[in-house]
């Protein structure tokens, strides 16, 4: 006999820095990010005879599973196996991709077309933020105009291929996490109202410097522009997470790679991952190999992986399965 099974692939992301997280432009917060190679939740889902979820955020993916059954008035029951999760709390917007990535594969399982932000929102995640729904979609970089006065996800406004060439630099700290949950949203409720002229900045830097530069892979100028946004706005965010990054070994890493020649450094969302640009493989890897060698990369776990101009992976097939098994 066969059976059905789904396996899905996400990606993780970068949050590039806030357009206007204060709403002083008439929507608030908008983004810039980028979708990654790696790391990736990858799961498998087919039916089963009872609900069974194993691996790691089990518990959250078996939210997810319920969620969507209810949605989508199921009465069938699932298996998930979680094979990879992207870091959590690391700001890579791992809860996002976990829960698109349920969703999809319930869909995809059971016959039922694809709605990635609307399940977004049913899910409870893309309250600040459509490229989380945009990366699981279709990848590459992007930008979300932010939420105006109806209730609805975040528009995407433009998206670009990354180049293949380039590379990401990840800086990320094992002993630490962002903020999230409860403690996100008092951290945004403290934080004073963001200036509207730095707000104008922003705007102007995405749309006259960042997005430019990419269209003309011009790393120089892309990774300038990036590094101006991140400073603006880890210095507004830096009462709440301790300085512009939240990390100080993060920081320190960042620093050094900067120094050393890499392009556009930041933080991705709350942290604690860092980042930064190289124009090419071998370029990223020289530079990593320097911030071991010089010790800057002492209790980091600091990775080169590719910007990733494709959306998630959602593969649906049959396995043969042997009689009394299963």
């Amino acid at each position: 006999m066969t059976e059905d099974v789904v396996s899905v692939s996400a990606p993780a992301r970068l949050h590039l820095g806030f357009l206007d997280p204060g709403g002083q432009s008439g929507r608030r917060f908008g983004g810039i990010g980028l979708a990654l190679d790696a790391p990736s939740t990858r799961l498998s889902i087919r039916r089963a005879g009872h609900d069974r979820v194993e691996g790691a955020d089990a518990e959250r993916a078996a939210e997810h599973l319920a969620a969507m059954r209810r949605h989508l008035s199921l009465d069938q029951t699932h298996e998930i196996t979680i094979d990879e999760t992207i870091p959590a709390h690391a700001g890579l917007g791992s809860g996002t991709q976990l829960a698109l990535a349920v969703a999809a594969g319930v869909r995809a399982l059971e016959g039922f077309p694809t709605d990635y932000a609307g399940d977004a929102t049913r899910l409870g995640r893309g309250n600040r933020s459509g490229l989380g729904a945009a990366f699981f979609n279709q990848g590459g970089l992007a930008v979300d105009g932010g939420k105006g006065r109806q209730d609805r996800p975040p528009p995407i406004v433009s998206r670009f291929a990354f180049p293949t060439d380039w590379r990401v630099i990840l800086v990320l700290d094992p002993n630490s996490q962002g903020f999230h949950g409860a403690d996100e949203i008092a951290a945004f409720d403290a934080l004073p109202p963001f200036p509207e002229s730095e707000t104008a900045e922003i705007c102007r830097l995405v749309l006259m410097e960042t997005l430019p530069g990419l269209a003309e892979q011009d790393i120089a100028a892309f990774g300038a522009s990036v590094a101006t946004i991140q400073e603006m706005v880890g210095g507004h965010f830096a009462p709440a997470q301790g300085g512009v990054f939240t990390s100080p070994r993060v920081a320190r890493a960042c620093t050094f790679l900067a120094a050393a020649g890499a392009h556009g450094i930041g933080q991705s969302s709350w942290g604690p991952t860092g980042f930064a640009f190289a124009a090419s493989a071998q370029e990223a890897e020289r530079l990593v190999a320097a911030a071991r060698a010089e010790g800057a990369a002492h209790d980091l776990d600091i990775r080169v992986v590719a910007g990733r101009n494709h959306g998630a992976s959602v593969e649906h097939a049959s396995r043969r399965q042997l009689a009394g098994t299963g």
